[in-house]
């Protein structure tokens, strides 16, 4: 009898995400990384599946994170801030795995700054979901393990 491997995801949160809640809350929000962390934990409790979450406001280490994850069999949810725009090493570690990935943003990126409306992350990723705040994180989940189980 094959024994079913416990689902996995890896979250993976950016660049100055871990001033959500203070930074700029009229496009953020209020919500805090730590409240952010207990949705996601509860979330994927409740969907029975390990989670990991870190926070890196260093390109090296966000890449570091995704091989780290991607080596674990870890489905990925990254919210790569800023990285997003301009982090071409980062879409290469992102393509260069073969776990289901889903990009994540608290805010409608499409909706902002011009050079915040264009990801290079998001050729490397199976999707993206922005600008549903919490929801975001919580729908990408929600996807990973949709993929994780082949649906």
């Amino acid at each position: 009898m094959k024994k079913k491997r416990r689902l996995a995801i890896a979250v993976i949160h950016g660049a100055n995400l871990n001033l959500l809640g203070v930074r700029e809350p009229e496009i953020y929000g209020t919500t805090t990384l730590r409240e952010v962390d207990g949705a996601i934990r509860a979330l994927c409790n409740e969907l029975g599946c390990k989670v990991t979450i870190e926070q890196h406001n260093g390109e090296g280490e966000l890449i570091d994170a995704v091989h780290a994850a991607a080596a674990q069999g870890r489905a990925i949810v990254i919210n790569p801030g800023a990285y997003a725009h301009y982090s071409y090493a980062l879409r290469d570690a992102l393509a260069s795995v073969s776990v289901p990935k889903i990009e994540a943003h608290v805010s409608n990126i499409h909706a902002r700054d011009a050079f915040r409306r264009r990801s290079v992350i998001a050729p490397a990723v199976d999707g993206t979901i922005a600008g549903l705040g919490v929801n975001s994180y919580l729908l990408a989940i929600r996807a990973a393990v949709s993929m994780l189980e082949g649906k």
